[in-house]
């Protein structure tokens, strides 16, 4: 089982960027302790302390839905600003959500028609005479390609099959930035109050 999770800031202060930073320590550390897979596929750093203002991760684990439900929701850190010394608040609030969007990984051949054509440009005169052109066509989505770059359609095949493959992961990132799009516009006040998790120092102690 797969999930893609975001633990974020929000559009919080720079002390919740702080709190992200470290609470992924401990989500990194958890993982590992649990033998979770886990891939990081994107990381927002702000400005101005290089601190994590989000971070967006692919975790692996047959019981993935047990583990990662106390994970899920607001988290809570209660410690003194590292930025502003003389600053009373004391509680920082981030998120962790769950992305639903799956990641392209293994395409399946069967999933995926050619379409043999005539070639057209420059090659030769072999190029116009045979079907050396092949279109790619992945069935559920419907994206497609085209190479007419060899004389062998072996070989455009295999190149077609290589482009289909990168504009699949293209289309599934961009799947996920709209996606987290949607969810910073969401989130754009992380709610209070109910935290799953409570962290405390500068040890992030949990409590």
């Amino acid at each position: 089982m797969k999930k893609i999770i975001q633990i974020t800031s929000g559009r919080g202060p720079a002390e919740c960027n702080f709190v992200v930073t470290n609470v992924f320590k401990r989500f990194q550390k958890y993982c590992e302790d649990n033998q979770i897979k886990i891939d990081v596929i994107e990381r927002e750093l702000d400005k101005d302390f290089n601190q994590l203002a989000s971070v967006i991760v692919e975790v692996e684990n047959d019981e993935l839905n047990t583990f990662m439900k106390t994970w899920l929701g607001t988290i809570l850190w209660i410690g003194k600003s590292p930025y502003r010394k003389f600053h009373q608040r004391k509680n920082w609030f981030i998120g962790c959500f769950e992305l639903e969007i799956p990641i392209a990984s293994k395409i399946n051949q069967k999933e995926i028609s050619y379409q043999t054509m005539r070639s057209s440009g420059n090659g030769g005169q072999n190029v116009n005479k045979v079907n050396s052109a092949v279109r790619a066509t992945h069935i559920p989505t419907g994206l497609a390609v085209v190479s007419m770059d060899s004389r062998s359609q072996l070989q455009n095949k295999k190149l077609a099959t290589a482009r289909l493959f990168l504009k699949l992961q293209e289309h599934e990132n961009q799947k996920i930035k709209n996606l987290v799009q949607e969810k910073w516009n969401n989130q754009a006040t992380i709610a209070r109050g109910n935290p799953v998790k409570t962290f405390k120092g500068e040890k992030f102690e949990e409590v």
